[in-house]
């Protein structure tokens, strides 16, 4: 198998109420595992490494047999196929993870190994000018209805995926649509895979750490199977756990250890992913209801965490991107000068410091789509508009024909200038930013009126939908910088939340995905940048800290950087 290429970070689209996710790798090897991240008291100091992980890592010989994890998820999905364009969020994705096969594991550095769970062996080489890759399975592995997985599930997940069939309804194609077949090998158990042309992250295939794992044939081989089997419901399972109970009412899914499952014996007995609103949480963390849970930059709950008898925050660096999003088919926002005139309107290093007030976190603004500060390849390419500038966006929206009226708000046409931010609930950042938001942009002539929704249905009721004008999520990282990349910035992907797109930006993705060297990806990734700017619909704000609350005893869970967590060694210490 070829040696794991380093590659620089990238950001993708799995959800969360309080964020969504991007891709991300690193581009150096090394680790500083369980080094805390550079703090900074604000702008200027240095954003945190990428190889950083903060996970309790035990052996599990230093663990005990059993126990109860109770895992906080900012919303309970009403689909759980995680690459599904309804089920791409960090919620789904922090369940199925413990459910599904994955072929990969995913260490600090984002280095990829083999899982001898599923594969017994696997090869990428060139066959006749082709990449070839042959998927060897392990024959012990099965589906929870006893079905053994097979180069058949390959095959579907691949046709699925492939980007042929429109009704499909996909999140990413995560390289699928650079294939172009998938047969039988030797036997059952060896699937060939055969691509159009060179696919450089092909390992983030059947991947949890690329947020997307295996799926069986007998539920994605259509369609209508493959949008509404998941629907609800989770209706097989192939990993250290199972499904135990769905509660939709108390928001609970409940998995317990498999006893027909192959590989390492699970720790744990049991993980209850229970759902609440973001802002709960550091509270339910500080009562002892729940053991583990994502506070990203939430300064209240980080003070309670750190305050919290038996427990302990885990930060890491990573590839995390806290962002606006401006809807390009608003009727008002159509204009791609429209939507550069109010990024520069917004003062985004402002909202970097006020939303990571007390965090000891660096407050130093992105300004670049797919790569943080301080990582490789890392450049400002917007041309002027990453700066903060509201008279030039007060001269182009005069020059739009967008004046400003008796009232002080700009019209046009008889059409005031009127955004609407949608927000959810009980979330801090989601309450500054559009605070900051509305009275930046009325400076400029511009009204916002904040409409603030449940949590829970802040993403099927509202984003997946496209009814906002303005909001704000983040999007978490993985390892691979361009896999589920393409799936947000792509014209017309299920995905792509601000409806925006050109040809030179898909061709530049394109051109990512197929380098043959990091610097190629890298000048790849940032002609990509360029227009990403200019087509103006998702608008980088900053690095998002990655902190966890965790109780003390809990190990190999925490903040993983560009690793992944490995469920069945999840444990209590001894």
């Amino acid at each position: 198998m070829p040696r794991p290429r380093f590659l620089p970070l990238a950001l993708t689209a799995t959800v969360a109420v309080l964020s969504v996710a991007l891709c991300s790798c690193s581009s150096t090897a090394g680790s500083a595992a369980g080094a805390p991240p550079a703090a900074a008291a604000g702008a200027g100091g240095d954003a945190p490494r990428m190889t950083q992980q903060e996970m309790n890592a035990r052996p599990r010989a230093e663990l005990r047999q059993g126990g109860t994890l109770t895992w906080a998820i900012d919303q309970y999905s009403t689909q759980w196929n995680p690459v599904q364009a309804d089920g791409s969020e960090a919620s789904t994705n922090d369940v199925v993870k413990a459910l599904l096969p994955t072929f990969w594991r995913s260490d600090a550095g984002g280095v990829q190994t083999p899982n001898p769970a599923y594969l017994t062996d696997v090869r990428s080489e060139l066959q006749q000018g082709k990449q070839v890759v042959v998927w060897t399975l392990n024959p012990k592995a099965h589906w929870s209805d006893g079905t053994p997985i097979t180069w058949r599930d390959l095959r579907a997940n691949w046709q699925a995926l492939g980007g042929q069939d429109p009704a499909y309804k996909t999140a990413t194609t995560n390289g699928f649509d650079q294939v172009e077949s998938v047969v039988r090998g030797q036997d059952d158990y060896q699937a060939v895979m055969t691509f159009k042309e060179p696919y450089s992250e092909w390992q983030a295939m059947f991947n949890n750490a690329g947020n997307a794992p295996l799926l069986p044939e007998r539920y994605v081989s259509t369609p209508e199977l493959f949008n509404t089997s998941f629907k609800n419901r989770i209706p097989v399972t192939a990993g250290p756990f199972k499904v135990d109970s769905m509660d939709p009412k108390t928001r609970t899914v409940t998995a317990v250890a498999d006893p027909g499952w192959w590989g390492d014996k699970p720790l744990l007995d049991k993980i209850v992913f229970k759902a609440y609103d973001t802002g709960a949480m550091p509270e339910a963390f500080a009562k002892g209801e729940i053991d583990f849970y994502n506070n990203g930059p939430n300064t209240e709950g980080y003070r309670l965490i750190r305050s919290t008898a038996g427990g302990e925050a885990r930060r890491a660096g990573g590839p995390n991107l806290r962002q606006l999003v401006l809807n390009g088919k608003s009727p008002v926002l159509e204009d791609a000068r429209v939507r550069q005139a109010l990024i520069q309107a917004i003062d985004r290093a402002e909202i970097t410091r006020t939303d990571l007030a007390g965090l000891d976190w660096p407050y130093v603004p992105m300004n670049n789509h797919f790569l943080v500060p301080s990582q490789h390849g890392y450049q400002d390419n917007s041309n002027g508009l990453s700066r903060f500038d509201p008279d030039a966006a007060r001269a182009t929206l005069d020059s739009l024909g967008w004046k400003a009226g008796p009232n002080g708000v700009r019209g046009k046409d008889g059409k005031e200038l009127v955004l609407r931010y949608v927000a959810p609930a009980a979330n801090n950042l989601a309450a500054n930013e559009s605070e900051e938001v509305t009275r930046m942009l009325a400076a400029v002539g511009v009204t916002v009126q904040v409409q603030t929704v449940p949590a829970g249905e802040y993403f099927d009721g509202y984003i997946y939908k496209h009814d906002f004008d303005l909001t704000s999520f983040s999007l978490l990282g993985t390892p691979f910088p361009v896999s589920n990349s393409i799936s947000t910035f792509q014209q017309d992907s299920g995905s792509n939340w601000a409806q925006v797109g050109s040809k030179a930006l898909d061709k530049a993705m394109a051109d990512a995905a197929k380098a043959d060297t990091v610097d190629d990806e890298t000048a790849a990734l940032n002609r990509a940048d360029t227009e990403a700017w200019q087509v103006a619909g998702l608008v980088p704000l900053y690095q998002r800290p990655a902190i966890y609350g965790v109780r003390k005893e809990l190990a190999n869970i925490g903040a993983t950087g560009l690793g992944d967590v490995v469920y069945e060694n999840i444990g209590l210490m001894k």
